[in-house]
């Protein structure tokens, strides 16, 4: 076996496992290495402006030349009359877009899986997926067009002789416009992770469910829902995770004055302290204080659902 000298008295084995391992799996480290780049580059190298929250940033002493202020922009934020309507807006949001968005994958999953015409299967499935494909500027976009004043929902009310209202406008409509568009556009997409989980199911055991006698309805119940419920759980916890973390493309596509009691969260709020006000130090503060809330619903699920099943995600 060949050997290289690296040091007097030390060499290395040139067909080590170690060695040929790397080798084989050449591409494979070659296409890992780009997104582990991605994430060094876009998610924990700028943790280190993280500092900011805890400084009063000044551009011109950058931010170790910035004084420290300890917690002074996070209480601000804590004890800011605006505080508690962000954080009801954000969860309000977030539980509404899983209570509704939820299931609807799941349940789209199912009935998919149910259809035995290939064809028509197929036609559903593309028809579910494409809104995934539409950028969040032209959805609002589709959605001001829609419900805007004298838009095409107005125009068809009109014709059965109901009022047009102004969808845009109130801000008791918000919330239902924001989820139902949110609906649309992801849940044929998400459904794909649980018709996958369904491939693995071994068609023999609906043979055996048949010949026992079970419809269709139990063979749902028994065989569908629990092989699919290790990735519903996964799912719900990482959605349980992100409750804190509405995001605000949308919301600042769509939302307006009048709209700010019920569309204003911690994100737009973030995105008009930090960028439009240039306040780095107390939008830096806000946004850990989403963070940690995140980190701690999301260990805490976990947790929850290690003790009550098996599933987990660590």
């Amino acid at each position: 076996m060949e050997k290289i000298a690296v040091a007097p008295g030390r060499t290395v084995k040139l067909h080590s496992p170690f060695i040929k391992g790397i080798r084989r799996s050449a591409w494979l480290y070659v296409i890992f290495f780009l997104p582990f780049l991605f994430y060094i580059i876009f998610h924990y190298a700028p943790l280190y402006g993280i500092v900011l929250a805890f400084k009063d940033f000044n551009i011109m002493k950058g931010i170790m030349g910035s004084p420290w202020v300890g917690m002074k922009h996070i209480n601000k934020f804590l004890y800011d009359p605006y505080f508690w309507k962000l954080v009801r807006n954000t969860v309000l949001i977030s539980v509404y877009g899983l209570v509704w968005g939820f299931p609807i994958p799941i349940l789209l999953a199912i009935m998919l899986n149910e259809v035995r015409h290939k064809k028509y299967k197929k036609i559903v499935q593309n028809v579910s997926y494409l809104p995934h494909f539409i950028s969040t500027v032209v959805v609002a976009g589709m959605i001001v067009n829609i419900l805007g004043t004298n838009g095409l929902f107005d125009q068809l009310i009109k014709l059965f002789g109901a009022t047009p209202q102004k969808w845009l406008m109130g801000p008791e409509y918000f919330r239902t416009i924001y989820i139902a568009s949110g609906v649309w556009q992801s849940a044929g997409w998400t459904s794909i992770i649980y018709l996958a989980a369904l491939s693995m199911v071994d068609p023999e055991l609906y043979d055996a469910a048949l010949i026992d006698g079970a419809n269709r309805g139990q063979r749902i119940w028994y065989i569908t829902i629990p092989a699919i419920m290790p990735t519903v759980s996964i799912l719900f916890l990482l959605n349980l995770g992100r409750i804190m973390t509405v995001g605000y493309e949308k919301i600042l596509l769509l939302y307006n004055g009048a709209t700010y009691e019920t569309a204003d969260v911690i994100s737009t709020y973030v995105y008009r302290r930090g960028i439009l006000q240039a306040d780095f130090s107390y939008s830096t503060a806000v946004g850990l204080f989403q963070m940690i809330i995140s980190f701690i619903l999301i260990v805490s699920s976990n947790q929850i659902s290690r003790k009550l099943g098996e599933t987990s995600l660590w």
